[in-house]
């Protein structure tokens, strides 16, 4: 809508990091996003434009902007990796980062990577990731899509390598798992629906400006 903005943020630990960068530009939502029920908050009105928000899971940020029905949204970059949408990205937010790793029981990582040529089972979230990542070294492999809890599918049986988030490690370590290595540094994204960035860019520039402006301060203080 022509006279809307639509902003879609990311439920979870990351959103406590966004309202902050959000409210240095002047887009604080009206309603507390981190305890609403709500999955639509209003924000403010910007030269007679109604801002607001979609609350939703961070797996559907990159959907939602790449289909136009956000002009704007929060992603991580291990998302737009793997969903590859079709979106512009004009600023690492520099917040919520971690690292996306392969990992596997101590035992089996000392002995070392799998060779060319062999096969291994893998069980991840990032299937694209996975396979791209496998297929550069001619190593062919099978691909078990598990959407939480990943560590406890090489403890089982089921595979051989994990390719998850990695904040701290204390999971990994807690499960008998350690880093093989690291395949992607991870940060948050803005990201920017590439029509959206035509029509309504006399109000999406400044936000980005006043966002960047943020950011920077941040890494600053």
């Amino acid at each position: 809508m022509a006279d809307t903005l639509t902003i879609a943020l990311s439920k979870g630990r990351i959103l406590e990091q966004t309202l902050p960068l959000l409210a240095h530009a002047k887009l604080t939502p009206i309603e507390d996003v981190q305890s609403t029920r709500k999955l639509m908050v209003d924000g403010p009105v910007i030269d007679g434009v109604q801002v607001r928000f979609l609350i939703i899971r961070a797996a559907d940020v990159c959907t939602y902007v790449e289909q136009g029905a956000a002009d704007m949204g929060i992603s991580g970059r291990d998302l737009l990796l793997e969903h590859r949408p079709h979106v512009y990205e004009p600023l690492d937010l520099k917040i919520g980062r971690c690292r996306v790793c392969v990992c596997g029981p101590k035992a089996l990582v000392e002995q070392g990577k799998p060779q060319s040529g062999s096969r291994i089972r893998v069980a991840t979230k990032y299937d694209y990731l996975a396979e791209k990542h496998y297929l550069a070294q001619g190593i062919q492999a099978e691909v078990i899509h598990l959407y939480g809890g990943m560590e406890l599918a090489p403890l089982v049986g089921m595979a051989e390598r994990i390719i998850d988030i990695v904040e701290t490690g204390s999971t990994l370590k807690a499960n008998g798992l350690v880093e093989e290595e690291t395949l992607y540094d991870i940060s948050s994204r803005l990201i920017v629906n590439p029509a959206s960035s035509a029509t309504k860019r006399a109000l999406i520039n400044p936000m980005i400006k006043q966002l960047r402006d943020a950011v920077q301060r941040r890494e600053v203080a």
